[in-house]
């Protein structure tokens, strides 16, 4: 497959719009009410991506794929998961935001900008992409688990109607989950 060729302010500039987009994404998320629709279509979204690998080019070997999705679910899903907060706000649950996450989000960006120039000498573009798609897929995955399992407790400590929402905690932390 023939790649056009994207010059390294091209791609710090495609990485620092998609940092953009994402800072955006996360602000205007915790501005609605978190439900579970809207933290397992993400994931199941993103799964499709895995189509890519029905081209030859982006294929890697399995080894490979597995330490990407294994990098992604421990070192860099922790941070996503510790600097997210769900909190209770009336009868619904609510994303508090962190500004930790901004500080999360600069360090996954440069890491993603040092690494591609590390593995762009062993891999092809394609390869790259799908690698780095696995490993973010990984992160993605134990992520919105984390939130999923987080939801679901504070969800069933909602206050009926002829509950005192009074006896139920205001928040939970990722310490308590």
């Amino acid at each position: 497959m023939l790649m056009p060729h994207i010059t390294p302010f091209e791609y710090g500039c495609s990485i620092l719009v998609g940092g953009a987009a994402v800072i955006v994404w996360r602000i205007r998320e915790t501005r609605t009410a978190v439900t579970l629709k809207k933290i397992l279509i993400p994931p199941a979204g993103m799964s499709t991506g895995f189509s890519m690998f029905a081209v030859s080019d982006f294929r890697i070997p399995w080894l490979w794929a597995l330490i990407a999705f294994a990098t992604g679910a421990t070192l860099f899903a922790w941070p996503l998961v510790a600097t997210t907060k769900l909190r209770r706000q009336g009868a619904v649950i609510m994303m508090k935001r962190s500004p930790a996450f901004l500080v999360v989000i600069f360090a996954l960006l440069a890491i993603r900008f040092f690494a591609d120039g590390f593995f762009s000498r062993f891999l092809t573009v394609p390869q790259t992409a799908g690698t780095f798609f696995i490993l973010a897929f990984g992160m993605i995955v134990v992520w919105r688990g984390s939130l999923f399992l987080r939801y679901r407790k504070l969800a069933a400590q909602l206050p009926t109607l002829d509950a005192d929402p009074a006896d139920t905690p205001r928040s939970l932390d990722a310490e308590e989950a």
